[in-house]
């Protein structure tokens, strides 16, 4: 939360970006604030990059992290200088403090990113890429973003994470991509590593590195739209499973914004929910299922699928929602006509939250009426009609329809 409480004339905060070739590459107002700093606060690498001062105090960050807020707030006023790589303000500690401090208190003096600095090595466009942080997060991620000709960088965890990541596109079918490694950016040591993901061969890197994809598919892969219905073969299923056509109708009602939370209740083997956060990477979504066997299937595909943040809760509705955060949205795919389930996902769905329910069954579709009835909304029946061989012709096959309940709560 920010604070406003203190105010100064000019900002005692001075936030330093540090590229590998240290005080080589600064500008005066850096150099100067690293010079008049009373404390100077870093990473142990950073730290080895500035000579020692007489009468200056130097502060790694502690262990948990998140101690080092306080630590700095009570030099609140001193002249204070934190020590970040590159651009502080790109998934850095600059954005952090940020939050926390009004913006006259503080003075950002950034350094070229790795991003930029890895772009500029591969003559690839910084708004052609895209950036996946791997550091404390799952590499799974990476997954989402695969697509024929796809150009990204992947920010490490450590010097096992290049072989980790090439076993992991060979695995999604995407052996054939060309991997380029780059190791400490910009200083003296700095080193480039390249091969194609299938036969990659170098099992640890340096700890500093930043990882370029460009990707490139088997053959054989099945190509994922990230922003439509997939494929059902995109999914391991065990028959519970909101078909292409269903699933896409189903989430335009539910209209996945940045940000929201859904919950899926009843998820089967996840693909609405996994669709949701599939809609933006800042999206959402709780699984809500009891089946043991599906769970698994679940965990498989949120991996597979690139959203292994996806929340899964095992436990059967409408006990299994107890202290769940309130959603945004809500689909119930499974367990209707549950006593209590209908009415317990509507009382939790916040203000302005979309509910939508799909019935295949004629005692569940008789349930949407009525529960039409009471918390209003509108009703749509969808029949998909498949060709098939018929003899030595084609003929339709309808599956069986599926009625769409679409509610929104009053605010």
């Amino acid at each position: 939360m920010t604070n406003t409480s203190f105010s100064t004339t000019s900002p005692w905060l001075t936030i330093v970006g540090l590229g590998e070739d240290g005080l080589a590459g600064l500008g005066e107002p850096a150099r100067r604030a690293i010079a008049e700093a009373r404390l100077l606060f870093g990473g142990a690498r950073h730290l080895a990059l500035i000579p020692e001062r007489p009468g200056q105090e130097r502060h790694p960050w502690p262990t948990p992290f998140d101690l080092a807020y306080d630590q700095l707030l009570t030099r609140r006023g001193q002249p204070v200088c934190v020590l970040a790589s590159g651009d502080p303000m790109w998934f850095g500690i600059g954005a952090q403090l940020a939050q926390r401090l009004p913006p006259e208190e503080l003075c950002i003096l950034p350094a070229p990113s790795s991003i930029s600095l890895a772009a500029a090595r591969l003559g690839w466009a910084v708004q052609d890429v895209t950036v996946i942080p791997a550091h404390g997060r799952p590499l799974a991620r990476v997954n989402l973003h695969l697509a024929t000709g796809a150009r990204l960088l992947v920010l490490s965890a450590d010097g096992a994470t290049p072989a980790r990541l090439a076993a992991q596109l060979t695995a999604r079918g995407y052996g054939p991509s060309r991997l380029t490694v780059l190791e400490r950016l910009g200083g003296s040591a700095e080193r480039r590593i390249e091969g194609q993901a299938a036969h990659w061969d170098h099992p640890e890197c340096d700890p500093l590195n930043l990882i370029a994809v460009e990707c490139r598919p088997d053959p054989d892969t099945l190509p994922l739209s990230r922003r439509t219905a997939l494929p059902d073969a995109a999914y391991e299923h065990d028959g519970q499973l909101t078909k292409r056509d269903v699933r896409a109708a189903t989430l335009a009602r539910l209209a996945p914004s940045p940000g929201e939370l859904l919950w899926d209740v009843g998820a089967g083997c996840g693909s609405i929910g996994i669709e949701w956060m599939r809609a933006d990477e800042r999206c959402r979504a709780i699984a809500i299922e009891s089946d043991a066997g599906r769970c698994t299937l679940i965990e498989r595909n949120r991996e597979a699928l690139g959203v292994p943040d996806l929340i899964l809760v095992a436990g059967r509705a409408p006990e299994a929602l107890d202290g769940l955060e309130p959603p945004d949205a809500i689909f119930i795919g499974g367990g209707l006509r549950v006593a209590g389930l209908a009415e317990r996902c509507w009382s939790a769905l916040k203000p302005g939250g979309r509910l939508v329910a799909n019935a295949v069954t004629v005692q569940s579709e008789a349930f949407l009426v009525e529960l039409r009835a009471r918390i209003g909304g509108e009703l749509t029946r969808i029949s998909v009609a498949h060709a098939a061989p018929l003899g030595r012709f084609d003929g339709w096959r309808t599956a069986m329809p599926v009625t769409l309940l679409t509610a929104v709560k009053p605010r």
